[in-house]
């Protein structure tokens, strides 16, 4: 494996060594030093979009273009572009030593000039031009060239404004901080009417000020690397350092990340290192070899995909790869990654039958490099990032994914829990008098919610190619799809783990996604699609304003089972508790729609518990049952705890109690206290404008009644303070 960072002989930082100086080589220009050169080709350079691609210099008084190109069995590579009719042979490249760089000086050339790199293969007669690898622009497609673009210098630096940001966010983005990610693709999120794109500068416009309003912490945008085919979504990634001109230029792109930052949010990027296109303009059989895949189409090619796979066992890819992550974070303030397809890079017989591929040289079917790789890629991001984090999308039960490198983890921050998005959305989609048969689909969770820090994922590829809508997978009538949209939502954002929901989830939208139109946006002026919306946004408040919900997201400690096994009701509580005492939450589901009053769960103190969350709501599209805003505990035992609560839970709905007495009256520990971070407890005040809360009629306080299921609302009884627990009205 090649080393993880720089000997401590070399004498600058690989990371942040400032703009690469200009130096003489055999007479001419070279942004490319020995140690640069030695970096390269080991393995551990991670800073290559500051040296190889396209810079306009000044060399000796001369204005130009310097380029420099990796093709190390090329028998030549020459420039060929408008300012050569697209000659090859034109305008020569040289080799520098043996590193199988090319590189060349180019004067009168500047910013905006289109070109591509035309290699010619020792051996076969291959020929083929080839857009820039390192480029910061590529021509809008259909068309493939690449074109001269600076990113700084020159005037061309944008003029970031996110200073706070910044300086904040790794605080902000911390284990113990609520994060939760609105997931989605700039392509489709809206349209003008004629249906052309938004820009990246209309984007910065319209998006901010909706993500913040929803209360969301952090935006996922699908890959905005260049790629050629618009319905790939970017996941068929071509330019690594270029940001699709679909949308506008590098700087437009910073231009939405500097006004998401502005407005509190932070910036997820897909990334995909896992495949890329076979497009003869792109990487596959770049300089006549396979350079990038590997050279084994056992281990090179993707059945599925019709992809290439990356060669992660070759340096000088390494470098390539961990230079175009850091690029992101670096000259465009990502604040962190997200990995495409994990596991497809950790198993050498992913999707392969038996005889399809080549176990490792221990004879298992570990892609050694791929893991290495990983393990580098993540070391040398928190090293030069530490504030910043990378998420796994890992469908398998691999180990240790979000553990650190040097504990033998893989390195990520946070691993996409794919198995509690298969198990909530299967059972939510049987019709509720079979949940009872299915209800370890609910639990199950609990075996292993200890093991990861896990993001839990409602993404983009649950809502397409015939796998429907998330409001039209549920069953039953229109009202109980959209409740059972409002339970799902409401135990994501409950359970342990960080929250990730793809753009129309959050109003119910009754269409797949579809990546060539914009949102159902009139879903918002629905009384359902409206009402889950203002859901969406009360998750968030709650998750963001109770420590219990965030704290210990990650490990999951101060997670208790209340009613884990009615599966005969199909009910399912437990409980969270923070650091503080006190500090305590206490969540119950019903999944059925019969109401279910009389529930008795266990509560560790003595008092009132306030009703802080009802998803039957009317004002999120429910009938408006519930318990009025607040109850007392008994000093009646009940599943471990010295005291009980006794709750109605609605039809197809979740009911959420805060515990609102003072437990320093009647101390008893819901959980010991994580003292891993015992400084790190601040719970965040309550807006000043909160609006008040309504309260929701309270069904079967005293014995069940066959009215249990009227939908109407009553008064707010005269008597009955504002209650934060309520019915919350935007």
């Amino acid at each position: 494996m090649p080393k993880q960072a720089a000997t401590e002989n070399d004498t600058r930082d690989t990371h942040h060594p400032g703009p690469a100086p200009i130096t003489a080589r055999g007479g001419h220009p070279s942004l490319l030093s020995d140690l640069d050169l030695h970096l390269f080709n080991e393995g551990t350079h991670y800073r290559l979009y500051d040296h190889l691609g396209a810079r306009v210099i000044t060399w000796q008084g001369v204005t130009g273009v310097y380029f420099a190109v990796w093709a190390p069995s090329a028998k030549s590579v020459s420039l060929v572009g408008d300012f050569n009719d697209w000659r090859p042979g034109a305008h020569p490249m040289r080799p520098v030593a043996s590193s199988g760089i090319w590189e060349t000086f180019a004067p009168g050339l500047t910013h905006a000039v289109r070109y591509k790199y035309h290699v010619e293969a020792r051996e076969g007669g291959y020929r083929a031009d080839k857009t820039d690898p390192f480029g910061f622009l590529q021509e809008c497609p259909p068309q493939t060239a690449s074109v001269v673009h600076a990113i700084e210098g020159d005037r061309a630096d944008h003029p970031w404004r996110d200073d706070d940001w910044m300086r904040t966010r790794g605080e902000r983005q911390q284990h113990r901080k609520p994060i939760s990610i609105y997931e989605l693709h700039l392509g489709s999120w809206r349209r003008h009417p004629d249906n052309r794109h938004y820009t990246y500068r209309e984007l910065a416009e319209a998006l901010p000020g909706y993500v913040k309003d929803l209360g969301f912490t952090h935006v996922e945008l699908l890959p905005v690397m260049e790629h050629p085919l618009e319905r790939s979504w970017g996941y068929q990634t071509v330019g690594y350092f270029a940001p699709t001109s679909r949308f506008g230029t590098p700087q437009d792109f910073m231009l939405l990340v500097d006004a998401l930052h502005q407005h509190g949010i932070g910036v997820i990027l897909d990334w995909v290192p896992s495949h890329f296109p076979s497009d003869e303009h792109g990487l596959g059989y770049f300089d006549g070899t396979h350079l990038f895949e590997h050279e084994d189409q056992r281990q090179g090619f993707h059945p599925d995909w019709k992809s290439l796979i990356f060669n992660y066992g070759r340096h000088e890819v390494r470098s390539f790869l961990i230079s175009s992550a850091m690029f992101w974070l670096d000259k465009c303030h990502a604040d962190g990654i997200r990995v495409d397809a994990v596991a497809s890079m950790l198993y050498l017989d992913y999707s392969r039958e038996e005889g399809e591929w080549i176990p490792n040289r221990h004879g298992g079917n570990e892609n050694l490099e791929a893991i290495s790789f990983l393990k580098q890629l993540n070391t040398e991001i928190y090293r030069a990032f530490p504030d910043v984090q990378t998420f796994a999308e890992e469908s398998t039960a691999w180990p240790q994914v979000s553990h650190p490198v040097h504990a033998g983890g893989l390195g990520f921050g946070f691993k996409w829990d794919m198995g509690w998005m298969h198990d909530t959305l299967s059972y939510l989609a049987h019709d509720p008098v079979h949940r009872k048969f299915h209800h370890n689909q609910l639990t199950f969770r609990g075996m292993y919610m200890h093991a990861e820090s896990y993001t839990l994922p409602i993404s983009h590829d649950e809502v397409v190619h015939g796998k429907q809508s998330i409001a039209d997978k549920m069953p039953g009538d229109r009202w109980q799809k959209h409740a059972n949209v409002r339970l799902m939502l409401a135990n994501q954002w409950l359970t342990p783990g960080k929250k990730l929901l793809f753009m129309g989830c959050e109003f119910a939208q009754w269409s797949e996604w579809n990546s060539e139109t914009e949102l159902e946006w009139a879903r918002l002026s629905e009384r359902d699609g409206g009402g889950v919306h203002a859901l969406v946004r009360e998750l968030n408040r709650v998750y963001r304003e109770q420590p219990a919900l965030h704290l210990h997201d990650a490990g999951g400690a101060g997670f208790r089972w209340l009613i884990a096994d009615d599966a005969d009701n199909s009910v399912l509580a437990f409980s969270r508790a923070g650091d503080a005492t006190g500090d305590v939450v206490v969540c119950a589901f019903n999944y059925t729609p019969v109401p279910r009053p009389h529930v008795a769960l266990g509560v560790p103190y003595a008092g009132p518990y306030d009703e802080i969350l009802n998803t039957d709501a009317a004002h999120y599209g429910g009938s408006n049952t519930g318990n009025l805003g607040r109850v007392e505990s008994r000093p009646e035992p009940i599943q471990g705890h010295p005291h009980r609560i006794e709750v109605l839970i609605p039809p197809l709905a979740c009911v959420v109690f805060r515990y609102a007495g003072d437990a320093r009256a009647v101390p008893h520990p819901h959980h010991a206290p994580d003292t891993d971070h015992p400084d790190e407890h601040k719970p965040i005040p309550k807006p000043s404008d909160a609006p008040a809360a309504k309260p929701i009629k309270k069904v079967g306080s005293n014995k069940p009644t066959a009215k249990t299921t009227k939908k109407t609302t009553t008064k707010k009884p005269a008597s009955k303070p504002s209650n934060p627990g309520k019915e919350r009205r935007p």
